[in-house]
């Protein structure tokens, strides 16, 4: 199994989110016990080019302090929504010969969205922690509406087992 953050960046890290609180306490958990059972943690930005404040360089870019990784953890820039869309991450996964997955970070209706269903077209077990991801109101549907239409509705069954956290970190721990 990899563990896979993605997007818990600094410029959408903040109580803008759906259970800001209880997503970052989620998300650490979950990357303490990967750490702590030897499961691999990569972490993934999101670039939207220079000159748009959430690029390469730009603070807002930078992985939120909370989550920020290991001196030997990888760390892989997309320019698009699917995680999938970096070459490089993609061929580090099919090399690995991985194929369980979890996966969390922002946006649910964003890029983690697009990341599950890239990785369930590809053969991966998707592994999505409840709690573990999040996003902001839009214009059809607010925060929680949005992040429980994904993860009781739309994955579940479909793309991705949702899981408890504590299930989760039992998984990992029976990685050992």
């Amino acid at each position: 199994m990899k563990l896979i953050v993605i997007d818990v960046q600094k410029g959408i890290t903040d109580e803008r989110l759906y259970d800001f609180d209880g997503f970052i306490r989620n998300v650490t958990n979950i990357i303490d016990a990967a750490r702590k059972n030897n499961v691999e943690v990569i972490y993934v930005q999101h670039d939207d080019g220079p000159g748009t404040g959430f690029s390469f360089g730009d603070k807002d870019f930078e992985i939120a302090d909370q989550v920020a990784p290991k001196e030997n953890e990888k760390i892989f820039i997309k320019t698009i929504n699917s995680c999938f869309g970096n070459n490089d991450l993609a061929n580090y996964l099919r090399e690995s010969k991985e194929k369980d997955l979890m996966i969390v970070g922002l946006q649910t209706n964003f890029c983690i969205d697009a990341s599950v269903k890239s990785a369930f077209e590809r053969g991966y077990k998707v592994i999505i922690p409840k709690g573990t991801n999040s996003t902001f109101d839009n214009d059809y549907m607010d925060r929680e509406t949005t992040y429980k239409y994904y993860n009781d509705m739309m994955w579940p069954e479909r793309f991705a087992s949702c899981i408890s956290v504590d299930d989760a970190i039992k998984m990992i721990e029976d990685l050992r």
